[in-house]
């Protein structure tokens, strides 16, 4: 790669981007009908198991100025509820309270979800409404992580659909003999250490604020 001139690598790579769909369509064949067709507007009996079975799900969404941002939700299998076919919701557990895709979704009304199985290669992909709900008889439903949450993301379904099974394939994420070692990796403390810039702060500091947070994940 040549010497960037100036800025960052994106600022060079941008110049000469891809700027428009003719363009970029006539990178690649056109998909397959059958990876059309399996785009519908609600759940079947099938995708409504299989998010049954999902212990994580990422969220998408972006705010008013197109920032955008992905969050990792978690719980016990099912821990998403299925309120209709075409209606999710996901109880807000405890977290680092920034609060950052609740604010996006009150600012445009929209998200994605991506539902992850452990184990299993496939996932499934939802997209659609969205509103962050405080209502009590809703909240009192989701309690897979605990007592009921302060407030749930919800999502009208516009589009479901499984995804490709193959990036989960290819990044061996289920197969533990293709796992990184753990001294190959910063650890979560080391991250966040570096990230907060407090020389005052060591590991230590950080490691005893990250075991005091797990105590109470489920609150």
């Amino acid at each position: 790669m040549t010497p960037t001139p100036a800025g960052s690598a994106f600022d060079s790579l941008r110049l000469d981007a891809v700027t428009d769909q003719e363009t970029l369509r006539r990178v690649y064949a056109l998909p397959s009908a059958a990876a059309v067709r399996k785009q519908v507007t609600e759940l079947t009996d099938q995708t409504r198991r299989l998010i049954g079975c999902s212990a994580l799900v990422l969220v998408a969404s972006a705010d008013a100025e197109g920032n955008c941002d992905v969050s990792p939700r978690g719980g016990p299998a099912g821990f998403v509820s299925v309120l209709d076919d075409r209606t999710v919701a996901i109880p807000d557990a405890t977290g680092n309270k920034r609060l950052d895709t609740l604010q996006n979704v009150i600012a445009t009304g929209r998200a994605g979800l991506l539902f992850v199985v452990p184990g299993r290669t496939t996932t499934l992909r939802v997209n659609g409404r969205a509103c962050v709900s405080t209502r009590p008889e809703l909240l009192s439903q989701l309690t897979a992580v605990g007592k009921p949450p302060a407030s749930a993301l919800v999502v009208g379904i516009e589009e479901v659909y499984p995804h490709c099974p193959k990036s989960l394939l290819r990044s061996g994420a289920w197969k533990p003999e293709q796992w990184p070692a753990a001294d190959a990796q910063p650890t979560s403390a080391e991250v966040t250490l570096a990230q907060l810039r407090m020389p005052e702060l060591t590991i230590a500091d950080i490691e005893q604020a990250e075991a005091d947070s797990l105590k109470y994940r489920y609150e």
